[in-house]
Formats: C-alpha cells, structure tokens, sequence
C-alpha cells in the first residue's frame, strides 16, 4: 500500500533537499531497497539526529532496529561516550549492523542485542535519554509501558510509523492500524507525556517526558 501522507511531489523534494548520503549510509540505503528491510531514511534519519543533539542523549535505546541504520545515525547524533542500544531478533540483521556500525567507526558506542526487544530492554539495566520504538507494530503499546518509568524526565520518546500509510485516519479492521490508532490514543492520553506527530514519511511521533 503506497503512502498517503506526504504529496509525492512534497516528499521526493524533501528527499531531494537533504545532502547526500555518505558511502556507508548509501550502502545502507541501497541494501533496504534491494532486500526491502525496514529503515527510517534519510529524511526521518535527519530528523533523529536533530533530537539527538537537541537533548544531548547520551544513553539510547532502540526497540527495533533491522540492519542498524538508525543506530548509526543516533551513534553519530550522541557522539562520544554514548551507549546506544541495538536491537532485533534476527542475527543477520545484526551482523550486517555490526559490520556498517564498525566500519563507521563508532561501534564502540553501540551494545547489540539479538533477541525479542521487549526483553532486552527488561534485560539492560538504567535509565534512558531517549528511546526510539520501529519494531513490530503490535508490541507499540506494550514498548511504550516498559520505556516510560525508565526514561529521563525531559527525555525522549519517538516513534516510528504512526500515521501507518494513511489508515490511522480510517475505521480498520487491520491489526497494525488498530495497534496504531490504539497507541495514539495512549500518547495523547498521557499525563507523562507531551507529544506531537509528525506527518513525515509514514508519521513521526515525538513525546517529551515532563
């Protein structure tokens, strides 16, 4: 199903505006094309950094994160001392994450984790300056309840996918879209919680906990 969010005139400029990719961020790109693994993209990848930067996190936590595209820009984004926590529970995705996060140079700053994310996150100990959710739609909820006691005051939540091609705006039977809309309402029924929704891409949610 093809977005319905962006006109795709409005959103192929906005791909056109952001400078070039660098040579392991291309291949990255390339790759998720070729084999249709999930990424953010250029545009949103850009987004995530600003962020980044923006809160000075220094300790992240990604729910979902295929072939590590993300993890490098927030790897980049928090610079040096950062601890950014990589997840999926495929071992190849994280191999192929390895190698691109190692030949990026920062992988000293990423700890990998292969296996269910949800438990993962139980797993590692601390608190988070930011946490990112872009795995499986149906756990959105349940990520949510987990990162919110261990997430900063004045930290971040973002999310990934949360206007789901467009359906969000439509009665569904859908699982992923029920899941969708149910997590919206939970965000914006917070008390915890300040967030807003970006209409980029397939929608951008970012949370501020107060």
């Amino acid at each position: 199903m093809a977005r319905e969010i962006l006109n795709e005139a409005v959103e192929r400029y906005l791909e056109e505006l952001v400078p070039p990719s660098d040579a392991i961020a291309s291949e990255m790109e390339a790759l998720a094309k070729r084999d249709s693994h999930p990424i953010v993209g250029p545009v949103v990848a850009r987004l995530l950094a600003l962020m980044t930067q923006i809160l000075d996190a220094k300790r992240i936590f990604e729910f979902g994160s295929a072939i590590g595209y993300s993890t490098l820009c927030f790897a980049r984004a928090a610079g040096s001392g950062a601890e950014v926590h990589y997840t999926d529970n495929n071992p190849e995705n994280a191999e192929r994450a390895k190698e691109f996060i190692t030949r990026a140079g920062v992988v000293s700053r990423v700890q990998f984790h292969v296996g269910d994310a949800l438990k993962s996150f139980r797993q590692t100990r601390g608190g988070f300056d930011l946490i990112f959710c872009d795995l499986d739609k149906k756990q959105y909820p349940a990520a949510l309840n987990l990162a919110l006691p261990r997430l900063r005051h004045g930290g971040l939540f973002i999310a990934d996918n949360t206007l789901w091609r467009g359906t969000v705006a439509h009665e569904s039977e859908e699982e992923p879209t029920r899941t969708i809309r149910k997590f919206n309402r939970m965000i914006y029924a917070s008390k915890e919680l300040l967030p807003v929704i970006v209409p980029l891409r397939d929608g951008v949610t970012i949370c501020r906990k107060r």
